[in-house]
């Protein structure tokens, strides 16, 4: 059965606020957990108000939809649904870009310090081992003699930086977008993409994911970081070739990662990131917290309901 609002696919629990919408304004409700472009097309067809999490929005779907729909990405990025389609076809897009802005950046700092101050190894070593002398702990820099880059300086990559400030990391950032000036306003220092994967400690990646963003750590790039850095990933997983990552921490050629996005989720058993050393790897949980879902659905819900009611829509991408 296809409802005239519809949830494809969701990882919160409950969708209360979605229902209790269809119910305020009379229109049918449905809810699913689609995985293929098929099931997709059976569960939104004719439907006015689709909320999506991951599920496949393709062309096809997006014709099946009715006249003057509104997708409502829950979430940031929205790499999922085939936006030039949606233009085509007169589907409207809507994401959530600033429902869960302190959350990421709190996961994404937590993973930055845990990398850069080596617990898990230290954790597996006194587990394995049983203790450390202070000779077997190898080399350690202290925060201020640290360099932190970050790829992007949207909302979350500003969030980081409040949050690095207090450690005394210096912080440089490349977003080729952003006026030098307002990055220096930051409190961080603006420089190009290739001198910081040359010269940062650590490398924190906030940028959507895009034809031109896909796989910027690739082979090329990876060769460029300094074997004593570390990678944090917290914004899409096609945002590094992970085959070249995963040679690089097997060849000794990078000292740690952490993944919360992989480019196949969820991630195949077989992956041989997995099996990878001094990897770090999180269900793209960065977004989660009681709050951070509470704001989603609500902002998601109050999207839904503009369109519905002929208002302005808030984060209209499409």
């Amino acid at each position: 059965m296809t409802g005239q609002v519809v949830v494809t696919d969701q990882t919160f629990g409950n969708v209360a606020r979605e229902r209790a919408l269809a119910e305020r304004l009379g229109l049918s409700f449905a809810e699913y957990q689609c995985r293929t472009e098929d099931e997709t097309v059976g569960a939104v067809s004719g439907a006015q108000i689709v909320f999506v999490n991951f599920a496949p929005i393709t062309r096809k779907v997006l014709a099946s939809l009715a006249s003057g729909a509104l997708v409502v990405r829950y979430g940031i990025g929205f790499d999922n649904v085939d936006t030039q389609a949606a233009r085509e076809l007169g589907v409207r897009v809507s994401n959530i870009p600033d429902y869960g802005v302190a959350t990421v950046a709190d996961h994404t700092v937590a993973l930055l310090l845990t990398l850069l101050r080596r617990v898990t190894a230290f954790d597996h070593a006194v587990h394995v081992r049983g203790w450390l002398n202070a000779g077997d702990l190898g080399s350690l820099r202290g925060f201020a003699e640290t360099t932190v880059g970050l790829v992007g300086s949207g909302r979350i990559g500003r969030a980081v930086i409040d949050r690095l400030k207090p450690f005394g990391f210096r912080v440089v950032v490349h977003d080729p977008y952003v006026h030098p000036d307002e990055l220096t306003a930051l409190g961080a220092e603006p420089t190009e993409l290739d001198d910081l994967l040359a010269h940062s400690h650590a490398i924190s990646l906030h940028v959507p994911l895009m034809d031109s963003t896909h796989h910027l750590l690739d082979m090329r790039a990876l060769q460029r970081v300094r074997p004593d850095a570390v990678i944090v990933n917290t914004a899409r997983g096609g945002l590094i070739d992970e085959s070249e990552l995963v040679a690089s921490l097997v060849g000794g050629r990078l000292r740690g990662a952490a993944l919360d996005v992989v480019e196949h989720e969820p991630l195949p058993l077989d992956s041989p990131l997995r099996d990878a050393p001094n990897l770090i790897l999180t269900p793209h949980a960065a977004f989660f917290s009681d709050e951070s879902l509470a704001a989603l659905q609500r902002m998601a819900t109050e999207e839904a309901e503009r369109a519905l009611t002929g208002g302005t829509l808030r984060s209209q991408v499409v």
